[in-house]
């Protein structure tokens, strides 16, 4: 869990702010396309457990700075290998992501305003939301495979009940991106939206789902994770087991190295 000292005024990588019973948390590195770095993954998590039991939220928006959602994670932070040459926990010590975990845990109804690129994790986070709304410049891709790895638990529990298992492994498997358009024709996103109408409406439908008896909609969501298949947490131990065990390959190094090379990767099976 992030640093329990963490609090919305001390953030520098999300803001969060409440208004009319709705909690909005907005990335804020636009200049890194909000990738996220170990900071802002700390006030990530720390932002939905903030909401999770702040009295003035009922509801709560995610969304980017424009012009980007999210981009996955912070690649050249990656590459200065604070993450691969980190110390590999033991299988006892295996948790699902932190921060995933915050997201899917809150309490409140939680959507997704898809102001741009989602890729990487910046899908996953978008997946952990009850409702997705995009805006025609939304794209959404799980590029993990291309990087030498597996997705996080978004990927594994929540895209298959949404798209179906076979679109849910195309997805998957190729990390092939998809626009707003297609998001809406297989069931991932409700609506596409004109650009700059995303905000108002995501809002506008935050505020009347606030305006509903907070607990009935509290055992309202609780009632629809009971009914997703399998446990997420045991789900992301797995994932993140694998991918701290593929962050040691050779083919993650060329993954990231060939991405930031801007050239076609050249992978060897190590």
């Amino acid at each position: 869990m992030a640093d329990a000292a963490i609090h919305p005024r001390d953030f520098t990588c999300v803001i969060y702010k409440t208004s009319g019973g709705v909690a909005t948390i907005t990335l804020n590195r636009p200049e890194r396309r909000n990738a996220l770095n170990r900071r802002a993954y700390d006030e990530v998590e720390a932002a939905f457990r903030f909401a999770d039991t702040d009295p003035e939220a009922r509801c709560v928006v995610v969304t980017g700075a424009d012009p980007t959602f999210c981009a996955g994670e912070d690649v050249k932070e990656m590459m200065t290998g604070e993450v691969s040459d980190a110390p590999r926990p033991t299988r006892t010590e295996y948790k699902a992501t932190p921060a995933a975990m915050a997201a899917i845990d809150c309490s409140k109804p939680v959507i997704a305003a898809v102001n741009g690129p989602a890729v990487g994790w910046g899908m996953e986070l978008a997946l952990y939301a009850d409702i997705r709304l995009a805006s025609e410049k939304a794209v959404f891709a799980e590029l993990f495979i291309k990087r030498g790895l597996i997705c996080d638990v978004g990927g594994l529990w929540k895209l298959p009940s949404l798209v179906g298992p076979a679109k849910a492994a195309e997805l998957l498997y190729t990390g092939d991106p998809i626009d707003g358009t297609e998001a809406a024709r297989i069931g991932l996103v409700s609506q596409v939206l004109p650009h700059g109408e995303l905000m108002a409406r995501a809002m506008g439908m935050a505020e009347r789902i606030a305006a509903n008896p907070p607990l009935a909609l509290i055992a309202m969501k609780e009632g629809l994770r009971r009914a997703t298949p399998g446990d997420p947490n045991e789900i992301g131990a797995w994932a993140i087991e694998n991918i701290f065990r593929l962050f040691g390959t050779e083919d993650h190094r060329e993954g990231v190295k060939s991405f930031l090379e801007k050239r076609a990767p050249v992978f060897v099976g190590r």
